[in-house]
């Protein structure tokens, strides 16, 4: 199984984006491309993320499961673009799948 690193925003936020077999993501495959994700330990709350987090109350110290590939552009746009990244797993809208 892949690891891929933390990624790193403009703005000092910093998630860890897994993808695979024994992840929380859609398809839960090898390869992808992934729908949904998952992410984990954050580096600060969010509100885009929240409703997906395992621990609510523990929001930096969680997993976020099944996360849609959209929500997690919008949340690495909304911290200003990516940095830094190990690399993150390849992500499509669904809609682009649907249409």
């Amino acid at each position: 199984m892949k690891n891929y690193g933390y990624v790193e925003c403009k703005s000092g936020f910093s998630v860890s984006i897994q993808a695979g077999r024994s992840n929380y993501c859609d398809p839960r495959s090898v390869n992808g491309p992934y729908f949904e994700v998952e992410l984990g330990f954050p580096s600060a709350y969010d509100s885009l993320i929240i409703e997906y987090a395992e621990d609510r109350d523990n929001p930096t110290n969680t997993v976020y499961g099944y996360v849609p590939s959209r929500v997690v552009w919008d949340l690495l746009s909304k911290h200003g673009g990516i940095i830094s990244e190990g690399e993150i797993p390849p992500m499509v809208s669904r809609e682009v799948n649907d249409g």
